[in-house]
C-alpha cells in the first residue's frame, strides 16, 4: 500500500478520548469508517440507524459491530429517535444517516422525504433539552446547491436547491438544521452546523447506481460496465479524507465560537474527473483492462457537472485531500481486492485507517 499521503490536519485523540458521541448511520458506508475511526481515537460511540442492507456488508466484514453501542431504529420514528439519544447522553452528535442514492429516491420519493427532512426534524427534536452537548453537525450533500449546469464550484454561500427528490431532502435539511439552530441551540450555545460532501469512493461500499460498487460487480461477473453519463464530472473523494473532514470540523465547532455553520468538503475543483476517466483508472487498479458500454436512460434528470469549492475548510481547519487523485484510487482497489481475496477485512480497514491517520 502506497505510503505518499500529503499533509494535512487530522483528528485529535486527546479530544476525542472519553467523548460521549451519538453517530446517526453508523451500518452505512460512510458511517462504518467513522465509527471504526472514532473508536480508534477513544471515544464513547452510540450508533443510531436502520439494519445493515443487503448491498452494505461493510457494517458486518469490517466488524464495526464491536466498535460501537449499537442500536437499530428508524429516524422515521421519533420515539426511537428520543429513546436513541436518551441512551447516549451524548456530548457529540455526528448526523449521518439518510436516504442516499439519487436513483432511490426517484422510486421512492416518500421514504426519501420522510428519512431525510423529517427524521433530521425527529433528531434535532429529540436533542433540544438534552443537556451537556458540545456540538452537533449534520451531513447534507455537495447536491445541495441550485445546480444550473454552470460548471462553477459551490461555495457554502450559494443558493440551495434541487431538481430530483434526493437533492431537495438535502437541501430541505439543511433549512430544517438552520431554524432549529437559530430558534433553539444558539440560545442555549449549543453550535449547529452542516458539511457538504463530495462523491465519496472507498472501500466496502457496495451499493446500486453507484461508479466504483457498479465497477467491481463488473469485474466479478465478468460482465461490462454499463455507464449513464460517462461524460458527467463529480467531486471525487476517499471516504477517509471526507470522514476526516468531518471530524476536524466537529472538534472545531465545539471549541472555537465564531466557526462557520456550513463547510463544503471535496477535492480541488480545479481538477475534474469524468466518469469515464474515473472508471479507467478503477478498471486499471484492480488490474483489468477498461471494459463499458455507454448506456443512457430516457429522460434522465440526473447532474452532468457537479463541483464544490473547499477553499473555507482548507483555510481554516488545515484540512485537505491526504489522498488525493490515483491515491484515492489505489487503496479504494486495494481494499475490494483484499475483500475477494478473503482478508480479514476488520484488520484492514483498521489499518488503512492507521495509516492515513499517522502524521
Amino acid at each position: 500500500m502506497s505510503e505518499a499521503l500529503a499533509a494535512g490536519a487530522l483528528p485529535s485523540p486527546a479530544f476525542w478520548r472519553g467523548k460521549k458521541v451519538l453517530l446517526t448511520g453508523h451500518t452505512g458506508f460512510k458511517g462504518s469508517w467513522m465509527a471504526l475511526w472514532l473508536r480508534r481515537l477513544g471515544a464513547e460511540v452510540t450508533g443510531f440507524a436502520l439494519p445493515p442492507a443487503a448491498d452494505q456488508p461493510l457494517f458486518a466484514a469490517a466488524g464495526v459491530n464491536s466498535a460501537v453501542r449499537s442500536v437499530l431504529g428508524d429516524l422515521r420514528d421519533a420515539e426511537a429517535v428520543r429513546e436513541a439519544v436518551e441512551a447516549a447522553q451524548p456530548q457529540i452528535v455526528l448526523h449521518l444517516a439518510a436516504q442516499a442514492l439519487v436513483r432511490r429516491s426517484l422510486a421512492d420519493p416518500i421514504e426519501t422525504f420522510g428519512s431525510n427532512v423529517m427524521g433530521t426534524v425527529h433528531l434535532l427534536e429529540a436533542l433540544r433539552s438534552r443537556p451537556g452537548l458540545a456540538c452537533i453537525l449534520a451531513v447534507t450533500s455537495d447536491k445541495v446547491y441550485l445546480n444550473q449546469e454552470e460548471g462553477s464550484a459551490f461555495r457554502e454561500d450559494d443558493k440551495l436547491g434541487g431538481k430530483d427528490p434526493y437533492s431537495a431532502s438535502k437541501a430541505a435539511a439543511e433549512i430544517v438544521t438552520y431554524a432549529y439552530a437559530r430558534s433553539f441551540f444558539d440560545k442555549a450555545a449549543v453550535p449547529v452546523a452542516t458539511a457538504r460532501g463530495g462523491n465519496v469512493i472507498g472501500g466496502g461500499d457496495h451499493s446500486a447506481d453507484r461508479l466504483v460498487p457498479d465497477i467491481v460487480r463488473a469485474v466479478r461477473s465478468g460482465r461490462p460496465l454499463e455507464l449513464r453519463h460517462p461524460e458527467a464530472t463529480r467531486p471525487w473523494q476517499h471516504v477517509l479524507d471526507c470522514v476526516n473532514g468531518y471530524l476536524i470540523y466537529a472538534e472545531r465547532l465545539a471549541s472555537v465560537a465564531d466557526t462557520p455553520r456550513a463547510l463544503n468538503f471535496g477535492p480541488d475543483p480545479s481538477r475534474p474527473l469524468p466518469v469515464s476517466a474515473v472508471a479507467d483508472a478503477v478498471f486499471q487498479a484492480l488490474g483489468r483492462k477498461p471494459d463499458w458500454v455507454h448506456k443512457p436512460v430516457p429522460g434522465s434528470i440526473e447532474m452532468k457537472a457537479l463541483t464544490v469549492n473547499s477553499d473555507l475548510a482548507r483555510q481554516l481547519l488545515g484540512w485537505q485531500d491526504r489522498l488525493a487523485g490515483p491515491s484515492s484510487l489505489e487503496w479504494t482497489a486495494q481494499w475490494y481486492a483484499a475483500e475477494a481475496a478473503g482478508q480479514d477485512m476488520h484488520a484492514f480497514t483498521l489499518d488503512q485507517i492507521s495509516r492515513f491517520s499517522t502524521p
